[in-house]
This record gives structure tokens, C-alpha cells and sequence, in this order.
């Protein structure tokens, strides 16, 4: 049962909350033990608490799930975890998560408290909204991001929430445009929200969403607040890494069908794995090195 917890938790989704670490590093905090120490606790805290999340969802999902080609081997679709376990355990985890928050930072805690809330209806009804269900996802990115940021007691970046916000769209809608088209017809018994999308609408809403972040991405680099705050023009250097980055993601979208896990795209596909590297290796030598 233990293993179907861990599973149910979905490890390797906590790449997500990678995005706690934006205010460490855009904060200039990079170097500071105690913000370090800090950044890592509150990653820890959101990897509990989005595991919690997992688990209401799957709960809430399990018989949506039974019908889907991959999802019906989840531990509580396949009924290798019970549903009370799973209750249980995601009640632990964000109580324990919201008590290890507030410990940490009042104003951290309250953001974990909202990320909590939000989602948990995300769960229960949210996700059955047209265009609201996948705005929810991507605040729930902005709020690590901003969480990040508070729990280190550096000032949020507009900029950072708005290319956080952008990105998450941009993926969110990539997923949903998978979805519709592997699960054709059966896309609404899955999941009855998919009846509301179609491929077309969401090629036009991906259209708006890359060109937003690519353009609000171009901006931030350029703008004097940013040169004013890194005392370097340079960033702008980095905007080849983020256009190959989109440009490449789209690709495995469009024409190698992919998107289904965005996650795991992100993770598995060499080409992006390695661009992601070299735009932090960049970032971190312009930032810290000039």
C-alpha cells in the first residue's frame, strides 16, 4: 500500500514545482545559505502538497479513469489503493505540509493555503469549466512561483508571474489539444470537459499563448527595470534557448503527436533537456558572472 501512496503521488510530476525556485534565483539569492535552505524546504512542502492534490483527483476521477487506455492502471482506478488510504494520506500530507508552511513563513503558508484550496476545487468542479480549467492550472504554477519568492522575502516579479502564467498555458493547452485528438469520440465519457474543446480552438488558443510568452519573455530581458536589476544588458541572450524551447515542444506536439505528459516531454526528450540546461547555465552566468 505504501508503494501504491508513493506512485499515486506521481514522483516524477514534481518537476513542476521546480518553479519555487524562480524567486531564489531572479532574487539574486542563489549564493545566500539561508535562502537556499529556505527555497528547498518550501519545494519539499510542494511536493507534499501537490501529491495530495494527485491523490483527491484520482479519487475523484477513479471511475473516468477505469476507461482510459493508460490511466485505468493508477493505484486507485485498478483498486490497488483504497479510497479511505488515499483520503488519509493526502489529509496528512496537507495538514503536515500547511503546519511545515506556516512554520516557515506566515505569508508563504497563506499562498500554500490558497494553492491547496484552489486546486481541491480544481478536483471537485473546476476542471469541468471550459477555458477556467485550464487558467486554474496555470495559476497553480504561478502560485509555487510566488511562493518561492516569499518564502525567501524577495519581491515578486510582474515579470516572473506573467511569463510563469504563460508557459503553464501554453502546456496546459498543448495537453488538452493531445487529449482531444488520441481520444477521439471517447474524449467526452473520459473526461466531459473535452466535449467543450476542439482541435481548432486550441491551435488558435496555443497560437496566442506561444507568441504572448515569447513576446512577454522578450520584454522582461530587454526592459530597463531588468538591465537596472542584473547591471547587465546581456539577457536578451537567452531568448534563442526559449524560442528553441517552444519551437521544439510544438514540434513533438504537431508532428510527433506527443503532449499527452508534458512532464514527461519535458524530462525525456534529449533536445529539450539539454536547452533547458544550457539556458539555465546562461542565465545563471549572466545573472551571477557580469
Amino acid at each position: 500500500m505504501l508503494i501504491a501512496v508513493l506512485v499515486s503521488l506521481r514522483p516524477r510530476q514534481w518537476v513542476k514545482n521546480l518553479f519555487v525556485f524562480g524567486g531564489l534565483i531572479f532574487g539574486q539569492r542563489l549564493f545566500v545559505p539561508p535562502a537556499v535552505g529556505a527555497a528547498l524546504a518550501a519545494f519539499a512542502i510542494f511536493c507534499g502538497l501537490s501529491g495530495a492534490i494527485y491523490l483527491l483527483n484520482d479519487v475523484a476521477d477513479r471511475d473516468k479513469d477505469r476507461l482510459h487506455p493508460d490511466k485505468r492502471m493508477r493505484p486507485i482506478a485498478s483498486g490497488r489503493l483504497p479510497v479511505r488510504a488515499a483520503l488519509v494520506a493526502a489529509g496528512v500530507l496537507i495538514v503536515g505540509g500547511l503546519a511545515a508552511a506556516l512554520w516557515l513563513s506566515r505569508p508563504f503558508a497563506l499562498v500554500a493555503l490558497t494553492y491547496v484550496v484552489l486546486l481541491s476545487a480544481y478536483s471537485a468542479r473546476l476542471k469541468h469549466v471550459v477555458i477556467v480549467d485550464v487558467l486554474v492550472v496555470a495559476i497553480g504554477f504561478v502560485l509555487r512561483a510566488a511562493a518561492g519568492a516569499l518564502v525567501i522575502g524577495v519581491a515578486i516579479s510582474g515579470w516572473l508571474l506573467i511569463c510563469t502564467v504563460l508557459l503553464a498555458l501554453f502546456l496546459a493547452l498543448g495537453k488538452r489539444r493531445h487529449e482531444v485528438l488520441t481520444l477521439g469520440e471517447s474524449a467526452a465519457g473520459h473526461r466531459p470537459i473535452l466535449a467543450e474543446y476542439s482541435a481548432g480552438l486550441l491551435d488558435q488558443m496555443i497560437a496566442v499563448v506561444t507568441a504572448s510568452t515569447v513576446t512577454a519573455y522578450a520584454l522582461y530581458t530587454m526592459s530597463p527595470e531588468t538591465v537596472a536589476k542584473f547591471h547587465t544588458p546581456f539577457l536578451p541572450a537567452t531568448l534563442p534557448f526559449v524560442l528553441y524551447g517552444i519551437f521544439r515542444y510544438l514540434y513533438l506536439l504537431y508532428h510527433r503527436q506527443l503532449g499527452g505528459n508534458p512532464t514527461d516531454m519535458v524530462v525525456r526528450d534529449r533536445p529539450l533537456v539539454l536547452n533547458t540546461l544550457l539556458w539555465m547555465i546562461v542565465v545563471l552566468l549572466i545573472i551571477y558572472g557580469t
